[in-house]
């Protein structure tokens, strides 16, 4: 049985701590996870970049604030991550975009998917450690909703772009030219839906 709170309290970690773990182990030449090697280090950097921008371009739109809004309850997000991971970078910035925006009613921690296995294989996606998982957990320390690892349209896609070739830096340019025209628009979108339930 897995003590959710437990892992929130005693091995999340802030969003700024973090950002500062993934730079301080760049620093390094490492990144999270086990394996350093120069294609991760690459992965890491750019990532990087990616929340950067996303940092200081996303904005939540009008239905995503109304219906946070109207959440009621407090929640916690545990948030399973690693810096390596292109969707993650793309995502998580709006993760902590909504609980700084609603601070009396979310609090956000992160925890590193490679060294919490038991907690990603309980999350697992089409059989698979996808990150970034959200998990939204109640007062009493229960998952209410659980979101990721990427939006569903997007999901698909991959699906798709992964049958048709193994160039994984073809696939991953796709990927975040996506990221990219979609602005998060299509992340809030389902987020909106997640919340929606909890208003």
């Amino acid at each position: 049985m897995i003590n959710y709170n437990n892992i929130f309290v005693n091995e999340g970690m802030t969003y700024e701590k973090y950002r500062n773990l993934i730079d301080d182990l760049l620093l390094q030449h490492k990144t999270t996870g086990p394996d350093d090697s120069e294609a991760m280090l690459h992965y890491t950097k750019m990532n990087v970049q990616r929340m950067s921008r996303v940092d200081k371009t996303v904005t939540l739109n009008e239905a995503l604030l109304n219906i946070l809004g109207a959440v009621k309850n407090g929640y916690r997000f545990l948030v399973i991550s690693e810096g390596w991971c292109g969707d993650a970078a793309q995502i998580v910035p709006v993760f902590d975009k909504i609980a700084t925006s609603f601070a009396d009613k979310f609090e956000l921690r992160f925890v590193l998917r490679d060294k919490n296995l038991p907690l990603i294989d309980a999350h697992l996606t089409n059989g698979g450690r996808a990150i970034p998982v959200l998990l939204i957990l109640d007062e009493k320390g229960d998952v209410v909703k659980k979101w990721g690892p990427r939006p569903g349209v997007l999901q698909d896609l991959l699906a798709g772009w992964k049958r048709d070739s193994s160039d994984m830096m073809e696939i991953a340019e796709k990927l975040h030219g996506w990221y990219a025209k979609d602005k998060t628009q299509t992340t809030q979108q389902e987020l909106a839906e997640v919340f929606k339930d909890l208003a």
